[in-house]
């Protein structure tokens, strides 16, 4: 059998590691070839290949990124995009395809296997940690380690000079990365997506923290919004899956405290540095478990099934559950946080 793998979407840490994982066993154990295939479903799409096997991925488990490149290609939104799929698959000689990526990447890999027979098999990644079905997606936890340090070194600045300071981290829909980070960092404020914000109660819970002799730090998720506003737009182009480019929501706070209570705001945005580097041990851990378990998947026909961590235990889910809705913060682990707000 001939297995293809590709990496789509955004990039994060411990895509190497699923793809080593994948190689490792069905090479050793199963005695698979494999396919990598190039910047996501561009690959599949243009018959973009290369070369996979064990001595292409020695060496790349604490590597960030990933070796087979990524992109937010949609194979079903270009003309004939699922029969040159499937045709240069056949060319190919690929009989099974791994998709290792988020809402988007899976959400094709479900279709093309529910619509067209393409036999897929999904792995969750996305750092947002927003996937449903899966307790955690890897490329999480080390973007949280990235926020918590960067928060607990605005602390001293912001401290120094007795400003607020206003951490901007990445969240489109979901403030998972915002509310883990604020809390291990010890944020006086954290505003996610799932619940609007009022800036007057913002204002007051800087202006209660200054009352204390300590400076605020604020984290933000860029998708979260204020009550009588909307998101804060890079631009208004669109990526293939229909996404505008978002940004601009802490520096718009920022101004807005500084407006309103008079203190000092500074502005910092963490943007694609969450997601690069070198993956945490947590994250290695998880992507290579899931690229283990994928391979079994394809080994047992399990098609249309992605793999996710309940608890300790790797499982197998449709992908069309994963990928159904969102996981957001619950309010009730936000009201949590609130103790700590101001």
């Amino acid at each position: 059998m001939r297995v293809g793998v590709l990496t789509g979407g955004g990039d994060c840490p411990g895509l190497n590691a699923v793809i080593r994982a994948v190689v490792r066993k069905g090479t050793q154990e199963y005695g698979y070839d494999f396919t990598g295939f190039r910047d996501g479903w561009r690959g599949p799409l243009e018959g973009v290949t290369v070369r996979l096997d064990i001595p292409a991925v020695r060496g790349i488990l604490p590597r960030g990124g990933t070796i087979l490149g990524s992109s937010r290609t949609n194979p079903l939104k270009q003309q004939d995009g699922a029969r040159r799929v499937r045709e240069n698959l056949a060319e190919l000689g690929v009989d099974a395809l791994i998709a290792i990526g988020g809402e988007d990447t899976l959400g094709v890999a479900g279709r093309l296997y529910e619509e067209y027979g393409i036999p897929c098999v999904g792995v969750p990644k996305t750092i947002d940690n927003d996937l449903s079905a899966t307790d955690y997606t890897f490329g999480f936890d080390t973007a949280v380690n990235i926020a918590t340090e960067a928060i607990d070194r605005l602390h001293t600045t912001a401290e120094s000079h007795m400003r607020v300071l206003v951490c901007e981290v990445m969240g489109r829909h979901a403030g998972w990365i915002a509310l883990h980070s604020g809390l291990a960092g010890g944020a006086n404020v954290i505003l996610i997506p799932e619940q609007r914000f009022d800036v007057d109660q913002v204002c007051a819970w800087v202006t209660s923290r200054f009352r204390a002799s300590y400076a605020p730090i604020v984290v933000v998720a860029e998708g979260a919004m204020p009550r009588d506003g909307d998101v804060h737009l890079k631009d208004g182009t669109l990526d293939s899956f229909g996404h505008v480019r978002l940004s601009g929501i802490g520096e718009w706070l920022a101004k807005e405290i500084e407006r309103r209570t008079g203190r000092e705001a500074r502005t910092t945005v963490l943007g694609h540095i969450q997601r690069g580097g070198t993956p945490s041990a947590f994250d290695r851990w998880l992507a290579t478990r899931f690229g283990l378990h994928a391979i079994d998947c394809v080994r047992d026909g399990d098609w249309g099934a992605m793999v996710a961590l309940r608890g300790t235990d790797i499982v197998r889910v449709p992908i069309t559950e994963a990928t159904a809705r969102l996981k957001t913060v619950d309010p009730a682990l936000y009201e949590e946080a609130g103790v700590f707000f101001g």
